[in-house]
């Protein structure tokens, strides 16, 4: 009779452990399967975040100096040109924002055909443009009798404005900028190529993250 009760005793224990195995496999298989959902979903929101909302950027070349100097490394806000492209309204920046946009048709100035600039918004839709005298004057229904955003801007503030080369006169169209690097004498900008159409523009510059000590938000 004790040995009966003993066998009983042993099936019982190995019917127990053998469905405890069976659980620690099936909770592990949904440990496995939530990191690996975890892990899928973050890469997702990683893509689309990169797409749609930010990207990183490297500043190649002085043409942005003093504001930014090369190998900077900026965030781009990419998502009111994103939401422009939903709602089928053009993406307009205020005057003076940094932008980075593609131009194409850059090998007649001696550079890549078809390049990613980073520049600085000088005239919007509807204005004229002149250069003249070493400045930028703007003229619009607001300013008929003009302003050099230079000067009435706070991106040049506690800073020398410099020299700005070329004898200009240009009336932008609707959704077209003129854009201008901040270092003058040495920047492929409008004064060059023309003005930009807001559908060529990548994002926003709102941040700078390299080097550590020149963090700085725009």
């Amino acid at each position: 009779m004790e040995d009966q009760y003993k066998h009983k005793e042993s099936f019982i224990n190995n019917a127990t452990d053998s469905n405890s195995h069976k659980l620690n496999k099936r909770h592990a298989l949904l440990d496995f399967l939530s990191t690996l959902i975890i892990l899928l979903a973050a890469f997702i929101v990683s893509v689309l975040m990169i797409i749609f909302v930010f990207r990183s950027y490297q500043v190649d070349g002085p043409s942005m100096e003093p504001t930014l100097q090369n190998n900077n490394l900026l965030i781009i806000w990419k998502l009111p040109r994103t939401w422009a492209d939903i709602t089928g309204h053009p993406y307009i920046p205020k005057r003076g924002d940094i932008i980075v946009f593609t131009e194409s048709g850059l090998s007649k100035f001696g550079q890549q055909n078809t390049k990613q600039l980073i520049k600085r918004v000088i005239g919007l839709p509807g204005d004229t443009v002149v250069v003249n005298n070493g400045q930028y004057t703007i003229y619009n229904k607001k300013h008929p009798k003009g302003f050099n955003p230079d000067k009435t801007l706070p991106y040049f503030k506690g800073k020398n404005i410099p020299y700005t080369s070329g004898n200009i006169k240009i009336k932008l169209g609707p959704n077209q900028l003129f854009v201008s690097g901040d270092n003058r004498p040495d920047s492929l900008d409008s004064r060059d190529f023309g003005p930009i159409n807001a559908n060529q523009i990548v994002g926003q510059l709102v941040l700078r993250i390299y080097p550590l000590n020149k963090i700085k938000v725009f």
